[in-house]
């Protein structure tokens, strides 16, 4: 392993350590951290603990002041909406309730979204969604959740930048970073629901046949769906797994 490896490899270890931390609200608004500290914590040289406080700063974790040390901002002036940050809730304690807030996200953005599409997309690009989603149900119906969940995130991403809105295109990474949670965290079932399957089947044909009302209501009843598995389920049991998720209860919609 090269020097450079090495370095962003022990700059990775701290930040995959302190970030989740951080996140879960293990170090609480106003804990301040030393560089000296981190450097004994992590066993690492200052400049490979200083790296990883700018990467922590950059989401707005902590502010870095001289002689004051690093402080954790409180969760109200965090970068909610970092990939990575997202990443590192849905990892924690609050998981569902993380799921929950971006859910309530995705009910605000993704219906109106998929009318906007429905009226602007181009004949071409309104097939290419249409034969995604063909793509992407044949898979789910397999049982084939990796290459599901690469298709319905690239479905639900070609929608919000089909809607011609920057600031809907812009939230792709979050919508992506909800789905994949859902299925690394236990949140999905074995299959998707063919329920959930014949919405995003709607959500695509009302978008082919230029239908923005179709479309959108569609749209919501997919998202609806997941935030009532999500209200009707309990805190995440060790592993990740929903206790209610074994029989009828827990999430089990597609997103």
């Amino acid at each position: 392993m090269s020097r450079e490896s090495d370095h962003r490899t022990l700059h990775n270890r701290v930040l995959a350590e302190l970030g989740p931390a951080i996140a879960a609200g293990r170090y609480g608004p106003d804990h301040v951290f030393t560089l000296d500290g981190l450097v004994r914590e992590y066993g690492v040289s200052r400049t490979v603990a200083r790296e990883a406080v700018r990467v922590l700063e950059s989401m707005r974790l902590v502010v870095s002041r001289p002689r004051t040390g690093v402080r954790v901002r409180p969760r109200s002036e965090w970068s909610v909406f970092d990939p990575q940050l997202i990443r590192w809730r849905l990892a924690g304690p609050g998981r569902l309730e993380q799921l929950r807030s971006l859910n309530g996200l995705r009910a605000a953005v993704e219906p109106p979204a998929a009318a906007a599409a429905a009226r602007l997309a181009s004949p071409r690009e309104r097939a290419a969604l249409a034969e995604l989603e063909r793509r992407m149900s044949d898979t789910g119906r397999r049982g084939d959740l990796e290459a599901f969940l690469e298709l319905d995130i690239e479905f639900h991403r070609r929608i919000l930048e089909l809607s011609g809105n920057d600031m809907f295109a812009g939230l792709s990474g979050v919508v992506a970073e909800v789905l994949a949670g859902r299925t690394e965290h236990s949140l999905m079932p074995p299959t998707p629901r063919p329920e959930a399957l014949c919405l995003h089947r709607h959500v695509a044909s009302a978008i082919e046949g230029g239908l923005p009302q179709v479309a959108e209501a569609a749209m919501r009843a997919i998202v609806d769906e997941v935030v009532e598995a999500l209200d009707g389920s309990q805190d995440l049991g060790p592993g990740g797994t929903d206790p209610g998720a074994q029989g009828s209860g827990g999430p089990t919609a597609a997103g």
